[in-house]
């Protein structure tokens, strides 16, 4: 029972929590993400996937939203020191709610369901595919470009 919120175990009675606690991170997550989410969704409006077709809107979302969280964190894990909200703000809220792999599970199931399973296939493996190689590609290029600053 680690949970701020959880009760002592010898008195039952909860623990004290400062007015600092995880509020403060919590309010970061939720307003990062809905910049992410909104984001996300002017993405989709711009560029509509039409039904029972590869979803490239969303695919690109991943693959780039997947690139910048690489180039993040090796900039807020090596580079500099970051206020300690950046992190939950910009990583889990906006690149959080601008990813959107529950959309990618979605958009699988919609190709299986207009009966297309080639490119449900091609979507499923592509996108996990793509979405790694950026973040690998991303964090070691920035770790390049910081080294080479660095001489």
């Amino acid at each position: 029972m680690t949970a701020p919120e959880a009760g002592s175990l010898r008195t039952g009675a909860p623990r004290a929590t400062t007015p600092t606690g995880q509020l403060p991170v919590v309010a970061a997550v939720a307003v990062g993400g809905g910049i992410g989410a909104a984001v996300r969704y002017a993405a989709s409006l711009w560029w509509p996937a039409r039904p029972g077709e590869f979803p490239w809107t969303t695919f690109w979302v991943n693959v780039v939203g997947c690139a910048v969280i690489g180039v993040f964190l090796v900039l807020v894990t090596e580079a500099v020191t970051a206020h300690r909200l950046v992190r939950p703000f910009f990583g889990t809220g906006v690149l959080g709610g601008f990813t959107t792999f529950s959309t990618y599970a979605v958009d699988v199931r919609a190709l299986l369901g207009a009966g297309r399973p080639g490119p449900a296939l091609a979507y499923l493996a592509a996108t996990l595919f793509a979405a790694l190689l950026a973040v690998w590609l991303a964090a070691t290029a920035t770790r390049r470009v910081l080294l080479w600053r660095q001489r």
